[in-house]
């Protein structure tokens, strides 16, 4: 598996090898010793499975989560292709502002790790059908998003009026008013959840000790 840091500090792009025969194709987006070796953890204990399925020219985001609670993700796509772009968000961050883009191919499902307090968009380049492993299970009250059109971030959305994007996200704030209204998330609160998340991860990952017979 091949494995690099994006341009947004602490998010990985994680790409493995696809075993191909005549039946079709077997590859696996998640292997523990990869994302150790990058992380320094095993991944977070799972406590929510998404599965987002998008028509063709569907735009999702900018999206993220108040932190604290914060939420991580990993995400690959499981059928169709998208673009994927990580948004670095997080106020104090070395990349504040910093994005990367991705097209995720289910035909070749590379996995991405986003820490707590990352944004992501995703525009859905025919049917597609992403999966999210989340941190935290999801609560309306805490999610949030910025405009994937601030002209600011400048993000590389097609300018194509048949694009199929929620009201929500329509209305959503540039990155700037976002940051004068206090809802963005801190960089030093996102590696206090990112340090709890390790924790965690590491502890469940510990094999069972047998019970003690006395």
């Amino acid at each position: 598996m091949d494995v690099r840091e994006l341009r947004t500090a602490g998010a990985f792009l994680f790409v493995p090898r696809t075993f191909c025969d005549a039946r079709g194709h077997v590859a696996s987006p998640y292997q523990e010793a990869a994302f150790e070796a990058a992380t320094g953890s095993p991944l977070f204990p799972v406590r929510q499975a998404d599965h987002s399925r998008s028509r063709r020219g569907t735009v999702r985001g900018v999206h993220f989560t108040r932190t604290p609670p914060g939420m991580a993700t990993y995400t690959h796509c499981s059928r169709g292709r998208a673009l994927y772009i990580a948004v670095d968000v997080r106020v104090g961050s070395p990349t504040f502002g910093a994005w990367e883009s991705i097209v995720l191919d289910a035909d070749y499902p590379s996995g991405v790790y986003l820490p707590a307090g990352m944004g992501h968009a995703c525009v859905a380049l025919e049917e597609t059908v992403i999966t999210d492993l989340l941190s935290a299970e999801h609560a309306a009250e805490n999610e949030e998003a910025v405009s994937v059109l601030d002209p600011d971030l400048a993000l590389p959305v097609p300018d194509d009026s048949e694009l199929i994007i929620s009201e929500r996200d329509r209305r959503a704030v540039t990155t700037a008013e976002a940051e004068r209204r206090g809802i963005l998330p801190g960089y030093e609160a996102a590696l206090s959840v990112e340090r709890s998340l390790r924790a965690a991860a590491r502890v469940a990952s510990r094999p069972a000790q047998p019970p003690v017979v006395p």
